[in-house]
This record gives C-alpha cells, structure tokens and sequence, in this order.
C-alpha cells in the first residue's frame, strides 16, 4: 500500500543566513493509499513547500517521510523510484509544454520513467482520450489547443506515468467555471480510477468541499485543522482568522440559520426541507 506518513518534517529555507526561513515547523500526517486530500492555506502557510517534499523535490531539514512503510532520505535510487511512482502538476501546468505534437508530449514522462516506445504512445493516447481531448488533436502542435486543452493535455502528461499518487497545485487557477469542471471531473476519474491517493492545492473551497474527502488547513508551517470537510467547514471563525473562507453554500446556509451543508446537492436538499418546514402544505 502506498501509505505516505510524515513524522515532524521540518523545512528550513537558507539555513544559517540572515533571511534564514523555517517554512515546514514539524509536520505529522498520515495519508492513507486512495484517499482525496485537499491542502488549503494562505500565501505562505508551507502548501507548496509539502508538496515538494512529498514529491522528494526538497529534502526536509530534519523529520521523516515514509512511503509504504519505507523512509526515503538522501538515497538517488529511491528517490527516483518514489518520483516514478508519484506525479506532480505544477500550477499552470501548460507552460511545460514542449514537444512538437500533443501524442509526443504526453508521451514524454512514460518515456522517461522506462516505457518502451511503444508502451509510452499508448499510455499518451489512453490518457489524452480520458482527458477528453479529441483524437484528432493528438498530432498537433501543443500550442493550437485552447487553454483549457493545454491544461488538460498536460495533466493527461503526468497520468499516463500511471503515478499511484497524483499531486496537483491549484490545477484550475486561471480557467473559466466550465474549464475548472473539466479538470475537477478528470482528476476525480483517475481517483477513482484504481484506488489512486490524490493531494490538491486549492484555495477554492467550494472546489474542496466538492471533490475532497478530507482537507489539511495549513497555518504559518503548521497543521492548523485536518478532518472531513463537514468537520473543518464548521469552523468559520478559524478559517477566518487563518485568511480562508467556507463554501458559499455553507455560509448561505449558515445565514439562514441551517448547519451542516458543504456541496451544492446537499445544500438544495436541506434547503428544499427548510422551506417545507417552514412553509407547510406549500
């Protein structure tokens, strides 16, 4: 099982120096194989700082990380092995793009990770087909696809190394609403897809409410709340203070004195009950 467990991981930016940083101040978390976890915060709060570590892109200052029960520190090989078997799309993905057509691109990172020609091609063409990119663009240029396509045939990019654990940073900054469904609804395919465990950055909590099982608040380099949505969405003031917001519908609901709702179907139902009790026999 690809368990991912942190022990009081800690991260110093320029150790020693005047500008010296202690962004991570002794993380523990446990992220169990095929979970959706949400990580929130505000500028500064150590999001992207875990998530590198979680990747092996940075080395904590001091701390553990485990990966199937295995600690993985300064070692290349398991570092790499770790890279293969975790992926990450880095915010605005589509600025990576590079090769000449979208099959060859997409191709590139099962390439890299040991694919044959042959399996690399056709780990592409399954993922651009489940990012819904017609094949007829497959032979492209990257660079024709509108911007929602870009985005899309990156993250296909990162999904056809077949990763046990996907990553994402913020994947649906700077898309319009249909965009952001689009991205939202082929990252929930893959989770769903083979028991995949899915970490996403997102400062849109209705986008967390809706699509995550659990969701890590991030405060100045520490957890600051982790539960169930319903769980952490009941603490507005907190939030507050930490520089987040609820769902809307949560705070809709909450202004109409009802508690509990965090995705637009419960909402309309609860909402749907409160008129109903309120306005019998209509």
């Amino acid at each position: 099982k690809m368990d991912i467990k942190l022990e009081n991981v800690k991260y110093i930016y320029n150790p020693g120096a005047v500008n010296e940083k202690t962004a991570l101040k002794g993380i523990s978390l446990c992220i169990p194989q095929g979970q959706f976890a949400a990580l929130v915060g505000s500028t500064g709060s150590g999001k992207s700082t875990l998530i590198q570590i979680l990747n092996g892109l940075k080395m904590p200052a001091s701390g553990e990380i485990t990966y199937d029960g295995r600690s993985i520190g300064k070692d290349k090989k398991a570092l790499r092995e770790l890279r293969c078997r975790i992926g990450i799309v880095f915010q605005y993905p589509e600025y990576q793009l590079f090769d000449e057509t979208v099959l060859k691109d997409a191709a590139f990172g099962p390439r890299n990770k040991g694919f044959t020609q042959e399996e690399a091609l056709k780990a592409a063409e399954k993922a651009l087909r489940e990012a819904g990119l017609p094949e007829e663009s497959f032979g492209r240029s990257p660079f024709d696809l509108s911007g929602g396509e870009k985005r899309r045939a990156a993250i296909a990019g990162v999904m056809a190394m077949e990763p046990e654990v996907l990553i994402l940073d913020e994947p649906t900054a700077g898309l319009d609403p249909a965009g952001k469904n689009e991205i939202l609804n082929l990252v929930k395919r893959y989770h769903e897809s083979g028991n995949v465990t899915v970490i996403m950055v997102s400062h849109n909590m209705d986008e967390v409410a809706e699509y995550s099982d659990r969701v890590i608040v991030m405060e100045e380099g520490r957890v600051l709340m982790d539960g169930e949505p319903h769980e952490v969405f009941r603490h507005e003031e907190v939030l507050k203070q930490a520089g987040l917001s609820v769902p809307q519908v949560t705070k809709l609901c909450s202004d109409l004195g009802i508690e509990g709702p965090v995705t637009m179907d419960e909402a309309a139902d609860v909402i749907m009950k409160f008129c109903h009790e309120n306005n019998p026999g209509k």
